[in-house]
């Protein structure tokens, strides 16, 4: 590819687009997420989350993404009575095994996945105390 020097003084290469336009902001987003495959597992825990206030699907040929305002909570009993299964026998472990990323901080309890926008909401469940600060 040949490059080219736009009227701005910056380099282009003929022949190359691209329909995302990525800005730097530094404003938080209040989102959390996760990106799961788009399995049989993946598309019956994204019908699940779904049902869910605040939660956004957008579906892509192998992965399914799933973001939500402020936390986003996965329980397994209900991901597992939707897949068929029987009580405690979906775990975080099998959960895990579906997803690829996350964003967010992340908290795993027995039977559940918590992802958090703003780690201090996670606090209670980290041992964080965010009143006491170490110099």
């Amino acid at each position: 590819m040949s490059q080219t020097t736009n009227k701005k003084g910056t380099s282009e290469q003929k022949g190359t687009h691209s329909s995302y336009e990525i800005k730097f902001d530094r404003t938080p987003s209040n989102l959390c997420g996760v990106t799961l495959s788009a399995s049989v597992e993946g598309n019956i825990i994204a019908e699940v989350m779904s049902k869910k206030p605040g939660v956004k699907i957008s579906r892509f040929p192998a992965i399914i993404r799933l973001d939500g305002e402020k936390m986003l909570e996965f329980d397994m009993e209900e991901i597992g009575e939707a897949l068929g299964k029987e009580p405690g026998e979906y775990t975080v472990y099998d959960f895990e095994v579906e997803t690829s990323t996350h964003y967010g901080r992340q908290v795993r309890l027995d039977d559940k996945v918590l992802l958090f926008a703003n780690p201090e909401d996670a606090a209670e469940y980290i041992g964080f105390d965010s009143a006491v600060v170490q110099p």
